[in-house]
């Protein structure tokens, strides 16, 4: 049964979370053997594999439709193929970001998700890069209006990148204020952060205290060789209770894919073989999303073994950070911050 904003605010629901908005598919039985460390082990039901999603009570599909890909497709008609079919196939996780084409993909979502809002958890991101939390209420209106619906699963700040990124968030009048009237408004159920330059900068986040529900960060084996979301911030996310999100399974730009490194069925089945809520891949193209549903359909965890000798294979040409350009180039930096910085709200494309 879907879940309403006045639903939401009827129930009181609280930082910690509370009645489901996506139910779990039916059938689907979650184990409570889990510890902080470790994240309940995943349920199966049919062809998709299902999380729960930190201490939230919600479960979520181990495999998420990343959003910016969305703007990719040649056709907007192609791109809500694509998310219909992620849908049919069981996916509900769909991630977002209210500057992603200007704006364009989250309408395609928006379109896209007439008549099945109530079968996903809606997660988008907003984009103020330390500008007011006034101006992140702004961009949370435009994102539900072009996402068409009343309230977010989840709301995410887009890019710590920055070392006083954290500072700026948890300043007076910044975005986790907005983060806290947007809960009390109904708008946005569970909250959390997102970035892929650093490990420290995570890590400040966290430190500072805020409760937050999901962390987003780039997970692959590369990134074990080279300033390490995996063995420095994954393990703090658990013990805190938080969900992690997994994004850049394949290093971002799949150069190592296309140069023979690595395949893409191994670096998704690595992703998902580590304690995350899901994994966030970004598929352009009906026969990725095809590929992808494939390795969760006949999904096994890897083995530490596996595991560390993925690592091993990759490490020759991980540790200078060329498969992961995110971590090391300005432009990625640069990008995000620039782009938040020409656009402003109710200026966007539709």
């Amino acid at each position: 049964m879907k879940t309403t904003r006045r639903d939401f605010l009827k129930a009181g629901v609280t930082i910690a979370g509370a009645a489901s908005g996506v139910a779990a598919p039916t059938g689907v039985v979650f184990s409570a053997d889990a510890s902080p460390e470790q994240p309940a082990p995943p349920a199966r039901k049919g062809d998709m594999l299902y999380r729960s999603l930190g201490r939230t009570g919600e479960q979520v599909s181990a495999l998420g439709v990343g959003g910016h890909h969305l703007g990719d497709l040649p056709t907007v008609d192609e791109a809500i193929r694509l998310v219909h079919e992620a849908i049919d196939a069981g996916v509900t996780f769909f991630d977002n970001c209210w500057e992603y084409y200007n704006g364009k993909t989250e309408n395609i979502l928006g379109r896209a998700l007439k008549g099945r809002r109530d079968k996903i958890f809606l997660m988008t991101k907003v984009c103020t890069h330390g500008r007011s939390g006034q101006l992140a209420l702004q961009m949370l209106e435009e994102s539900l209006r072009r996402l068409q619906t009343d309230h977010l699963d989840l709301w995410q700040i887009h890019g710590i990148v920055y070392d006083n990124d954290p500072e700026r968030a948890y300043s007076k009048g910044g975005v986790l204020e907005a983060f806290d009237q947007a809960k009390k408004q109904g708008k946005a159920r569970f909250v959390g952060f997102t970035g892929h330059k650093d490990p420290a900068f995570h890590l400040k986040m966290l430190e500072l205290g805020y409760p937050f529900d999901t962390v987003q960060m780039p997970l692959n084996p590369f990134d074990a060789s080279f300033h390490s979301f995996e063995k420095q911030v994954l393990p703090e996310v658990n013990r805190r209770g938080m969900a992690a999100l997994g994004m850049k399974s394949m290093g971002g730009t799949a150069w190592a894919v296309k140069n023979g490194v690595v395949k893409a069925e191994e670096l998704l089945r690595y992703a998902m073989s580590l304690p995350v809520a899901t994994t966030i891949s970004g598929m352009d193209t009906l026969e990725v999303l095809h590929q992808n549903l494939r390795v969760v359909r006949g999904f096994k965890p890897m083995t530490d073994d596996e595991m560390e000798a993925l690592r091993a294979r990759c490490a020759p040409t991980a540790a200078d950070g060329r498969y992961e350009p995110y971590k090391v180039s300005l432009r990625w930096s640069l990008y995000s911050h620039a782009l938040s910085k020409k656009v402003t709200p109710a200026s966007t494309a539709s």
